[in-house]
């Protein structure tokens, strides 16, 4: 019935992960989040996620519960730890004892400050999509005796490495929703900005009773005289507030002065 309850739980938390095209959305607590998910799922006396770009942590975030150490064990692995050899590989770093890594100096300075902290035991999964790296998810593990099985060892780790493909995917989702507004949103202004132009350019052409081609290249001149933009300067002449004389004279150096 405990394993049932914690599969309901994760399915849950996974269908969460996915939600990530809300406004509103900030990754650093939307990762906070899935660390507290990771403690209470995993039994972890914290958990946390470190992005990487280029070999480089580039984003951290910690559950709530021990936040602070949680965060400086992150920061500790700048060189070296599980979430750095976990993204490197691409492959979970599994259980390791806080104290035998110590003394075989693997990852000095995160396990002395994760000594201090009295971490027995912590493991990290890779946050990737396909085969592109993201990061890790870091689990730290209480103070208590390691009786953990093989069996449930490898059940844990695919536990965490579920939540962080979760992550990966929801992060994912998140970069390619927010590229393709913003370009929709350049596209709706150039289009946006070609009308007005258009609009301007016509306006003028029948105020003067020249070509439409000679008023857009007035505007152009004109904008390019002073150094302003094509649209705003196609604003001024909608709104009635340019200065037809000096708008005029573009078209007088382009006809010679002809009416």
């Amino acid at each position: 019935m405990q394993d049932a309850t914690r599969e309901i739980r994760l399915a849950t938390v996974l269908v969460e992960a996915a939600d990530t095209l809300g406004e509103g959305f900030e990754a650093t607590r939307y990762l906070g989040r899935l660390s507290d998910h990771c403690v209470d799922l995993l039994g972890a006396r914290a958990a946390g996620v470190m992005l990487i770009d280029g070999g480089r942590a580039v984003s951290l975030a910690a559950s709530s519960r021990h936040e602070d150490m949680a965060l400086e064990l992150l920061e500790a692995q700048h060189g070296g730890g599980p979430c750095l050899d976990s993204y490197s590989s691409g492959r979970p770093v599994r259980p390791v004892s806080i104290r035998v890594a110590h003394a075989a100096a693997r990852w000095p300075d995160f396990t002395e400050r994760a000594l201090r902290h009295d971490v027995v035991t912590t493991y990290a999964v890779p946050l990737r999509r396909h085969d592109t790296p993201l990061g890790a998810l870091n689990v730290f593990m209480p103070t208590l005796p390691d009786t953990t099985t093989p069996a449930q060892s490898t059940t844990e780790i695919e536990v965490a490495q579920a939540l962080a493909d979760a992550a990966a995917l929801g992060l994912q989702n998140r970069r390619t929703y927010t590229q393709y507004r913003t370009l929709s949103g350049q596209l709706q202004e150039a289009l946006s900005s070609r009308v007005r132009i258009e609009q301007a350019k016509g306006m003028l052409a029948e105020r003067w009773k020249v070509g439409a081609d000679q008023a857009f290249v007035a505007l152009r001149q004109y904008a390019r005289r002073r150094r302003l933009p094509l649209d705003r300067v196609a604003w001024t002449v909608i709104d009635g507030a340019a200065d037809d004389a000096q708008l005029r004279e573009e078209i007088d150096r382009l006809t010679g002065g002809a009416p």
